[in-house]
């Protein structure tokens, strides 16, 4: 009796997207009149095989022969896998095979294996609604709160520096329910700005705003961080604890808004700023490169 097929696991997170198992390296395409072209043929391809963090077009160096390669992202190992697989060497959308290969990758400060940045609030949605389903979650704002005033040392060293403006400074607690599986999850946010004409009321309003959205947006994405998608080969997902659980998921609403009345969370570890990984912090394997144009 044959033995049964090991099943397939892949843990997902919220969070950009790093392993080397993630990322396919594109080359061998032919030149176009327009890079836009590239990139949607390269999307279409790529994108029947699973959500896509990214995809980047770039001309061939002066050196190479005339065309393009691409730098695909999956948030999937499973997925970017599979695509090399069948699309390695096929022609797909040209005459000629393109060369399909997994990326290696010199790590950077900016973005580091050990500790990847978060996913934005908008990716977050994204990957969630692929995986869950757009009813498959849900959030909503716990509370939303002008700390302008709060702080200490730091704010007050701010203050210093720029005597002429006025800081606005918002906090925002968002819990997300996962309504398939029975859980949910809180994440705080907190963002500021800088009001440098205090005297125009209409400035002031539109940084204002702009402090509550980031705010939220930050609370959003700062939930997600605590959940992973373990995905079965067979398509099926549940949910697991990431380790980035803290205290405000064990907090009543009451007990939150107390904490923030009295001011008893330390804001600075929630003002941590996103960034995106930098194109010449990546590299390919020579062989893959020497095939360009053969």
């Amino acid at each position: 009796m044959a033995a049964a097929a090991p099943v397939q696991v892949d843990i997902v997170d919220f969070k950009i997207p790093t392993g080397n198992n993630k990322t396919l390296f594109v080359c061998n395409i032919l030149p176009r009149e327009f890079e836009a072209e590239v990139y949607d043929c390269i999307f279409k391809v790529f994108s029947k095989f699973g959500l896509l963090y990214s995809v980047r077009v770039c001309r061939n160096a002066a050196v190479a022969e005339p065309g393009y390669y691409a730098i695909v992202k999956f948030y999937s190992a499973l997925n970017a896998g599979r695509a090399q697989n069948d699309t390695n060497k096929q022609c797909l959308f040209q005459r000629v095979p393109l060369k399909v290969q997994m990326c290696t990758k010199q790590w950077s400060t900016k973005v580091s294996r050990e500790n990847p940045l978060p996913l934005n609030s908008i990716k977050c949605q994204e990957l969630a609604n692929y995986y869950l389903g757009f009813n498959g979650w849900c959030s909503r704002i716990i509370a939303l709160q002008n700390i302008s005033g709060a702080g200490g040392c730091e704010e007050n060293t701010q203050e210093l520096a720029q005597p002429e403006g006025k800081n606005i400074k918002y906090i925002c607690i968002m819990e997300v329910k996962f309504i398939n599986y029975g859980k949910c999850c809180r994440g705080i946010g907190v963002s500021e700005e800088v009001d440098q004409d205090t005297t125009d009321p209409l400035n002031f309003a539109l940084k204002l705003g702009r402090a509550q959205k980031a705010a939220t947006q930050k609370a959003l994405s700062d939930a997600f961080q605590k959940i992973l998608l373990i995905v079965l080969g067979n398509g099926k997902v549940s949910l697991q604890w990431s380790s980035e659980q803290d205290e405000t998921d064990c907090f009543t609403e009451e007990e939150l808004q107390t904490q923030l009345e009295v001011n008893d969370i330390s804001w600075s570890q929630f003002e941590h700023e996103g960034q995106e990984e930098i194109l010449s912090d990546l590299s390919f394997n020579t062989e893959t490169i020497e095939g360009i144009g053969t």
